[in-house]
């Protein structure tokens, strides 16, 4: 079982930046791969970026390619994302999610956190 928590979440001007965290719970960490995915309002979910367990393979949706970075932390069993050069599209809950897979995606994550709001003003 793993228990992941979100946070870093909040209001930023368009231009601006922010880092969301995700804590996991748990000695086993490093044995899944993470990702991130957000959820704007009246829109499905959709994947942001992945990780592997290593942190070598690294994968972002088109939208957010050279603007957010993801990286983790198998000491500190935490999994960031830097996003920068925020817009107003940004906008969305951002959830966490495992998978024991060497991705993440919406329909393979095992566990998902609560999830944090990010809203980007223009």
């Amino acid at each position: 079982q793993v228990q992941l928590v979100e946070s870093g979440g909040g209001l930023v001007q368009a231009g601006g930046s922010l880092r969301l965290s995700c804590a996991a719970s748990g000695r086993t960490f490093d044995n899944y791969a993470m990702g991130w995915f957000r959820q704007a309002p009246g829109k499905q979910r959709e994947f942001v970026a992945t990780i592997n367990r290593s942190g070598r393979n690294i994968y972002y949706a088109g939208s957010v390619k050279g603007r957010f970075t993801i990286s983790r932390d198998n000491v500190k069993n935490t999994v960031y994302l830097q996003m920068n050069s925020l817009k107003p599209e940004d906008t969305a809950v951002y959830y966490c999610a495992a998978s024991r897979g060497t991705q993440v995606a919406a329909s393979t994550a095992a566990y998902w956190g609560q999830g944090t709001q990010v809203t980007v003003s223009s």
